[in-house]
């Protein structure tokens, strides 16, 4: 019997997923990988081997009720008749907010679960669903061990200052502080840059993860120093429907001169703003770059602008910089949004390749430039798992 433990990143409209065999080192190896994408619409499952070949596609078309469990039940269940001869031992999750109390990863219970919940409002588009699955998965596997590993543990770190607020301190004692998030996503970032590139890995480097949701993340020596996103994950950058950082006196009006509720302010912010809002066509930085209406491309413009602007900030943090790493969604294919942004940053020495980064290439400055500048794809599943074993065996390499 093979020994394995399964990662699961739950979404508000998509699971992924990882199986992870342990190697005779007890090591994990990657076996299988998959989504649940459209949840709320029709969904559909993708299962794939490690080498990329097709295991199962599913699909529920007009299936709009199907919830996460309903549809972690159905994984489940494929799973026990096709992948016979292996035990998973443990499952970790994606946890996007910790709080103050939760800066490492943990075995979850029930205990852990109401404290978790608490955490919800900090997070509303991304805490309910993390925790479902956790509740879902409880009810399919009682005796199954469940690790939580948080997005905002990478940051606990950061010197104290890069935490507050200039609210009273009361207020920052209570927990209203920058947290930062994509934290599991920059951790496995500062590992996999140490091992293809241990002097870079060693210096001042800024992470950019540009995806749907969208931040960065400057480290020094592999240490998150800075970072753009704060309480919730709503600010910092703009992104695919969120706006990112903006002016308190904005809430306050849109409450008090428009009269709209809070609710009606949330959802404006988290999900009619960002890309979609500022184009009035969509959210996917691919569907923008194809189109030739003029929203479209101030909505680019404003994007790679913003993420630039944030550069310079973190660069100002970490007093100097020695490297640039693009990662996640649009980090890792968008070639155009990686050259605006390196445009707009060579006055820190940023000197890009332009057939490099049009091949998405691993290492895409010139070999002048006195920053490098690499892609490296982030693997947050990877990175749950390797927790996750930590939890119940001890550090793995």
């Amino acid at each position: 019997m093979t020994r394995a433990v399964v990662s699961l990143n739950s979404g508000s409209s998509s699971i992924k997923f990882g199986l992870y065999e342990l190697d005779p080192n007890g090591a994990p190896v990657l076996a299988v990988r998959g989504k649940i994408e459209r949840i709320g619409i029709s969904p559909r499952l993708s299962i794939r081997d490690s080498a990329g070949g097709q295991l199962l596609e599913q699909e529920w078309p007009g299936e709009a009720g199907l919830t996460h469990a309903d549809l972690l039940v159905s994984l489940f269940d494929w799973a026990s008749t096709r992948l016979t001869g292996i035990e998973v031992t443990a499952i970790g999750h994606r946890v996007v907010h910790g709080g103050t109390d939760f800066v490492s990863p943990c075995l979850i219970d029930g205990d852990i679960l109401v404290r978790l919940d608490r955490l919800c409002p900090l997070a509303p588009l991304h805490q309910p669903h993390n925790l479902s699955a956790i509740h879902a998965i409880a009810r399919i596997a009682p005796a199954l061990p469940q690790v939580a590993c948080f997005d905002t543990a990478f940051h606990n770190g950061r010197p104290a200052l890069a935490k507050r607020f200039a609210i009273p301190r009361a207020l920052h004692d209570q927990g209203i502080q920058r947290y930062g998030f994509h934290g599991l996503s920059y951790e496995y970032i500062a590992r996999r840059l140490a091992e293809v590139d241990a002097e870079m890995a060693a210096g001042r480097v800024i992470a950019a993860h540009l995806g749907n949701g969208a931040s960065l993340c400057a480290m020094s020596a592999g240490k998150s120093m800075d970072t753009t996103m704060g309480f919730t994950a709503l600010d910092g950058l703009m992104m695919g429907t969120r706006c990112g950082t903006i002016d308190p006196g904005v809430i306050l009006h849109l409450q008090a001169e428009m009269g709209m509720a809070a609710k009606d302010v949330e959802n404006l912010l988290y999900s009619r703003s960002g890309l979609l809002g500022v184009s009035g066509l969509s959210s996917d930085m691919r569907e923008l770059s194809l189109s030739d209406r003029p929203e479209a491309a101030e909505a680019i413009d404003l994007f790679t602008w913003r993420a630039a602007r944030e550069a310079g900030a973190l660069a100002s943090s970490l007093e100097g910089l020695d490297g640039l790493v693009f990662t996640a969604g649009i980090g890792e294919h968008h070639a155009d949004v990686r050259a605006r942004i390196c445009r707009r940053l060579q006055w820190l020495g940023i000197r890009i390749d332009d057939a490099a980064n049009t091949a998405n290439a691993p290492l895409i400055s010139l070999a002048d430039s006195p920053i490098k500048v690499r892609i490296i794809p982030t693997d947050e599943e990877r990175m749950i798992a390797l927790h996750t074993l930590s939890i119940l065996n001890g550090p793995q390499a």
